[in-house]
């Protein structure tokens, strides 16, 4: 497993949907993940650090956890088939681990709430839509602006 961290979130105006793009955190990767609007809101809000007056579902979640007497250890992205994500929740309840399936975003989202590190899996990494920084001070918003839809590789969009 790999850890990364979350290093932007983008609209994709070709799909009208949000993307949130996962960095290797010892490397120079990028995984691109299409994700909902709601989801996307979440990982904003708790990128911001920013506390809704009322929870809404991601931070409702994070309170059953809590409520519950348990923990989330960690976050997985795990697979990719057919072009969708899997993605696990690890929560530690008294003595013993439990992997719970989960979607990605829902997963990031959680993570950042939760200050949880988020890993995926190698196998991820090196069959999905990943590109490449040329160096560690690459300017994101730079490196998308010259991005070409051939960049994303294999990926069928």
């Amino acid at each position: 497993m790999i850890e990364v961290s979350v290093s932007g979130l983008a609209y994709d105006n070709n799909k009208g949907i949000p993307v949130v793009f996962l960095k290797e955190v010892d490397g120079s990767r990028l995984l691109p993940i299409w994700i909902g609007q709601n989801e996307a809101m979440a990982i904003a809000m708790g990128l911001e650090g920013i506390k809704p007056e009322r929870p809404l579902t991601h931070n409702l979640l994070k309170s059953v956890i809590d409520g519950l007497n348990a923990s989330i250890l960690k976050v997985v992205v795990n697979d990719i088939q057919n072009n969708t994500y899997y993605a696990r929740i690890y929560l530690r309840a008294k003595n013993s681990i439990t992997e719970i399936d989960a979607r990605p975003s829902d997963s990031i989202a959680l993570a950042i709430i939760g200050s949880v590190p988020i890993y995926v899996h190698k196998k991820v990494l090196d069959e999905g839509p990943t590109f490449v920084l040329k160096n560690q001070e690459d300017d994101l918003r730079k490196h998308f602006q010259e991005l070409k839809i051939e960049d994303f590789g294999k990926f069928k969009l």
